[in-house]
């Protein structure tokens, strides 16, 4: 039988869809939307965003740039929605997320080689070639047919989203715009605070009250999605030297830096609404309404969205999956995306590419192709699937992953650089072996 059913109409999905359509291969694309919504999706569309708007940087010399750079030559669909969907954000990819949705499903909907079915699966297939792209949020029967197929180790994490304001009610007075460091034009809208106004701020945020999730016994946060105010009782400097740090920015009203900068991020094309970067939390919506309200630029915002906490789940992929991402168990079932344990919206649509080639290549009884360490991608995909470790968690792009380069560069800009073009020339291998 020459098609391949997935699971999951995300980012990992549609890409997975994709890829398998290129290679001619029929697909059955299930996706619950609108019947079953999860507690964070809101859009029946494909690929929909529901934490940033951002994509990371695009500079090649950024962990970021570098891995949509190898998703852009393997012909990612997400890479080429979000250039023709974003918005300015300096050095960052950032999108209208209503578009770069609408964009993706458009596409795949009318692939001749793709037939979308809106239900819901309760099931595993029994027979043929399948892809799990079910994301973080996969819960209820499919949750426990996986859990069944899969045994005990099936993990869980906790993830936040940050709130949303609306442009017009930011208070330019208070707020200037630039990106930090000069990078990009003024893409960003900075609301500054003075020592006084931050140490008030700090106090009213680590003593606000937090919504209550689910009687679940002490859920673990993943560190790269950390709530702000779970991050601020780690000490007073800990959010001024992460999401509120104010290097690399002056302010123009006092020609000084300030003590802590809260920077908001576009997050529509017509720049009417923005995010509050790094701001994902888990506090009671009226509260969120009064801490946030102490920034002095957002003293009267208007809140198109409070950030929220939701329960995300991940397989122990290091113990259960082989490197092509098939379940060691079960080498006709793939898994994709943020459920195998990449961190990150390109990392989880790259996965979705590699997924979708090595099905296609199990459907036709060839050998899997793996992309080598040295690429950005295959150092993500290996350290998903490589060996064991005692506490697997969730992991995105950096350059830390990549096998050291032979001669040895201390600057780390020309390091990363020389890692970025070792990198491609591997891909280009990799590509030809296809």
């Amino acid at each position: 039988m020459n098609s391949v059913t997935v699971i999951g109409a995300g980012l990992a999905g549609c890409e997975a869809a994709k890829q398998l359509s290129k290679a001619g291969v029929s697909v059955t694309l299930l996706e619950q939307k609108p019947a079953v919504y999860s507690p964070a999706h809101r859009s029946p569309g494909f690929a929909e965003l529901v934490c940033s708007n951002s994509l990371k940087a695009m500079r090649l010399e950024s962990a970021g740039g570098l891995l949509k750079a190898e998703m852009e030559r393997m012909g990612s669909i997400c890479v080429e929605a979000a250039k023709a969907c974003r918005v300015p954000a300096g050095g960052a990819l950032a999108v209208d997320r209503d578009q770069f949705s609408a964009y993706i499903t458009k596409a795949v909907e009318a692939d001749p080689l793709i037939r979308v079915e809106r239900r819901p699966a309760d099931w595993l297939p029994r027979d043929g070639v399948c892809i799990v792209a079910t994301g973080p949020l996969t819960a209820g029967s499919f949750a426990q047919a996986v859990q069944e197929k899969v045994g005990e180790r099936y993990l869980s994490f906790y993830d936040a989203a940050a709130p949303i304001v609306t442009a017009e009610s930011v208070d330019m007075e208070r707020a200037f715009a630039a990106s930090r460091y000069d990078r990009g034009e003024d893409d960003y809208l900075n609301c500054p605070m003075n020592k006084e106004e931050y140490e008030a701020f700090y106090e009213a945020l680590i003593h606000a009250e937090r919504a209550q999730l689910h009687p679940f016994d002490k859920p673990a946060v993943y560190e790269g999605c950390m709530p702000v105010e779970i991050m601020a009782k780690r000490g007073p400097d800990t959010i001024r030297y992460g999401p509120l740090k104010p290097v690399g920015l002056r302010d123009p009203r006092t020609g000084h830096r300030p003590w802590a900068v809260v920077q908001l991020r576009r997050e529509n094309a017509e720049g009417t609404l923005y995010n509050l970067v790094g701001f994902q939390t888990n506090l009671k919506f009226p509260e969120q309404k009064r801490v946030f309200s102490m920034i002095p630029a957002l003293k009267d915002a208007q809140f198109a969205r409070y950030g929220v906490m939701h329960r995300n789940s991940f397989l122990d992929s290091p113990k259960l999956l082989n490197p092509d991402q098939s379940l060691k168990a079960d080498r006709n079932l793939f898994f994709a995306g943020q459920i195998t344990g990449v961190e990150g919206y390109m990392e989880s649509a790259m996965s979705g590419i590699w997924a979708g080639i090595n099905a296609a290549r199990r459907l036709s009884g060839k050998e899997p192709v793996i992309p080598g360490p040295e690429t950005m991608s295959g150092a993500l995909l290996g350290f998903v699937t490589g060996g064991s470790t005692a506490k697997f968690e969730p992991m995105g792009a950096n350059f830390g992953i990549l096998p050291t380069l032979p001669e040895k560069i201390r600057d780390k800009k020309l390091r990363y650089r020389a890692l970025a073009q070792r990198a491609l020339l591997r891909l280009e291998e990799t590509a030809a072996q296809l």
